[in-house]
């Protein structure tokens, strides 16, 4: 999500950059293409004629035109005014007793998917959340929100089949309640391809009869405009406390998530960043718009490998490394501990700097190949990869569906990264040439 509206502005910023003085001229031409990439990755048109305008007034202050580095104040001022536009500081939820939370939203933005990782999340969290089933127009709902409470270790309530009436349900779900022990009611409504008025009706009677702490809405990041016209929608029915975006790792031009919190007035609290039920983190507008434009988001780094990474197992991998014992178990192990970040492409795109590649790219599939690989290896193999003659590669090509070759080349870079490590004196060379790297000691 934004990679073109970030290529964009990164092109801006290089040529503002590359001035050693700056005009009004200047900033006039690149808040013009800045306008024009904002509506093309589909901000709404006011939003992105108030923040240009907000823009050029504080970039054509004397004390940013007269500046040492006029170029990388203006970038300055871009990064605080987009994190105003998205919300500013990150807004936690509200759980006083008793603490409900109510998803809603049209049809497919993910709510039932949402409703489970936000449990997931709150569970990480030390709270004991407590899933509600109330989508009576779907009955794949429910049966979809049970398998995904399943799969989190949280309870569920299902109401019982042929039920029609939204508030008996309700009140049946706060019985059920009272027999659980958990400390957190997140209720998954029903949803339509559009909105209309019948379900503004139950959802209001739903939310007047629960009294919610918070009334969330789930938007799919990937609708455009239709998200800005579905926020103000439901807030004007409903009065939202706050905002999921889902989808946020899609390849649409998401400018419509830039647009919500403007429009609604309310904060992004959440945002889906994959598939996975674990990929679901609290929406920190500062960060997001650090990667927007180009600069990274290392805390966020640094929190996804604290949650991924065991360190025990970090440490026995490093020690190994050290020693040149390292075979494919270990490196199977390694291999699996970085995945559980996320899609190496979001990861890396995370490193300041990194989105400044053009035309950068992970393979996925390649990486699942070598993966492969290693899994069609015998337990031996993995821990003695000298044994690998040619029939036992050729085996092994055919059972991870790949060619001799490749298997080839994942034990020719194997066995290279084994003798650097084995060749302290080399590593010591590759290490010097890289910035701030620590002295290696074996």
């Amino acid at each position: 999500m934004f990679a073109q509206l970030s290529d964009r502005l990164q092109d801006v910023f290089k040529d503002l950059r590359g001035h050693g003085s700056i005009s009004e001229s200047n900033i006039t031409d690149a808040l013009r293409q800045v306008r024009l990439a904002l509506l093309e990755a589909d901000v709404h048109y006011q939003v992105a004629k108030d923040f240009i305008a907000r823009v050029r007034e504080k970039s054509l202050g004397q004390e940013v035109l007269r500046s040492i580095s006029p170029g990388q104040q203006i970038v300055k001022i871009f990064h605080d005014e987009l994190t105003a536009l998205l919300g500013g500081d990150a807004q936690p939820l509200v759980l006083s007793a008793p603490a409900r939370i109510m998803l809603v939203g049209l049809h497919g933005a993910g709510k039932t998917t949402s409703a489970a990782k936000l449990a997931l999340l709150l569970k990480k969290q030390g709270k004991a959340p407590l899933l509600f089933a109330l989508d009576l127009h779907r009955p794949a709902a429910i049966d979809q929100l049970a398998t995904l409470a399943n799969q989190v270790a949280v309870p569920v309530f299902r109401p019982s089949p042929g039920e029609t009436e939204l508030l008996p349900v309700g009140r049946a779900g706060l019985k059920w309640a009272e027999s659980q022990t958990g400390n957190v009611q997140i209720f998954d409504t029903a949803g339509r391809l559009e909105i209309d008025e019948v379900l503004v009706a139950e959802l209001k009677q739903l939310r007047d009869f629960l009294q919610p702490q918070e009334v969330l809405l789930v938007c799919d990041a990937a609708t455009g405009q239709q998200a800005v016209t579905v926020a103000t929608h439901f807030h004007q029915a409903l009065g939202l406390t706050g905002l999921i975006l889902t989808k946020l790792d899609g390849d649409a031009r998401g400018g419509a998530a830039l647009s919500l919190r403007d429009v609604t007035q309310q904060p992004i609290k959440f945002a889906g960043v994959g598939e996975k039920i674990d990929q679901f983190e609290s929406f920190h507008p500062e960060r997001m718009a650090g990667r927007i434009l180009g600069m990274g988001d290392v805390v966020g780094l640094v929190e996804r490998a604290a949650e991924a990474i065991d360190v025990e197992e970090a440490a026995r991998l490093e020690k190994k490394l050290r020693t040149a014992s390292f075979d494919f178990n270990d490196f199977l192990a390694q291999f699996k501990m970085l995945r559980r970040m996320g899609p190496l492409e979001n990861i890396l795109g995370m490193l300041p700097g990194m989105s400044n590649v053009k035309g950068f790219s992970v393979d996925e599939k390649q990486l699942k190949r070598v993966e492969a690989i290693v899994l069609s290896m015998t337990p031996g193999e993995r821990k003695q990869p000298d044994i690998l003659n040619a029939r036992r590669r050729q085996r092994i090509a055919r059972g991870s569906g790949t060619s001799v070759s490749e298997v080839n080349t994942v034990l020719q870079r194997f066995n290279q990264m084994r003798k650097l490590m084995k060749n302290s004196g080399q590593l010591k060379k590759m290490m010097a040439q890289v910035p701030g790297a620590k002295p290696f000691r074996r």
